[in-house]
């Protein structure tokens, strides 16, 4: 391969313009409580390389489950065929369908055999909208999108995983830390965006029944983007 193919190679197309592979982050980033995983992923970027494009979206919404020492988490019964990903090393996604509709994404945290994980709730779209748009079946037009239109691509668990072709069969277990991975967790895709600090709110779970009264879902204060605002 000469010099020119391997630069080629390792450059990816964001908004149709090249730009060197972004690095995901480490395996240590989530081999930590999911607590302090799910604040930490807040304004970091989820991103699916489809060939060199991206489709990417800011992570707005998050849900901490605690593995065998919470009744709303997969885990809390022990290991099946379903969870087993959780059990292994932090860093891979858990991807799972839920009430015969939608696919919904976590990742793997703390020590192998512990089991935590951290739920994607809703992605803020910055690359690939309309490739997002295309794979929601939504209309679309880059010149003329209302906030509510955008806010169908990736507001929601269900939304997301669909605006970036996650499923359960291509992706569970995937190693998301993984540099040569389709579907990664990355800082940043541009300097302006690393400098964002967001202010966190801390609220109840979405959709549960068993330790609903646990404040575990976290989001970024006034962004548009989360999937039900928090009640404070």
């Amino acid at each position: 391969m000469s010099a020119v193919q391997a630069l080629s190679s390792s450059l990816v197309k964001l908004n149709g313009v090249a730009m060197p592979l972004p690095t995901p982050l480490p395996r240590s980033f989530y081999e930590r409580d999911p607590r302090a995983v799910a604040r930490a992923l807040l304004g970091k970027i989820l991103l699916r390389r489809i060939g060199r494009r991206i489709v990417a979206g800011r992570i707005v919404e998050t849900e901490a489950y605690m593995g065998r020492n919470d009744p709303a988490a997969h885990a809390f019964s022990g290991m099946t065929k379903r969870n087993a990903v959780l059990y292994g090393a932090a860093g891979h996604a858990y991807v799972y369908f839920t009430y015969g509709m939608h696919h919904c994404m976590n990742i793997s945290c703390q020590p192998s055999g512990r089991a935590g994980c951290v739920l994607l709730r809703a992605l803020e779209p910055v690359a690939g909208l309309q490739e997002m748009a295309e794979a929601r079946n939504l209309p679309w037009e880059a010149h003329d999108v209302a906030p509510a239109e955008m806010r169908l691509l990736s507001s929601g668990p269900g939304r997301l995983c669909q605006a970036l072709l996650i499923e359960r069969q291509r992706d569970n277990g995937k190693d998301v830390t993984a540099r040569d991975s389709d579907l990664q967790v990355v800082e940043a895709l541009s300097p302006a965006l690393e400098e964002l600090k967001p202010k966190i709110l801390v609220a109840t779970r979405i959709g549960i029944t068993k330790a609903a009264d646990m404040k575990l879902r976290y989001l970024i204060a006034g962004n548009p983007f989360v999937s039900v605002k928090a009640r404070i």
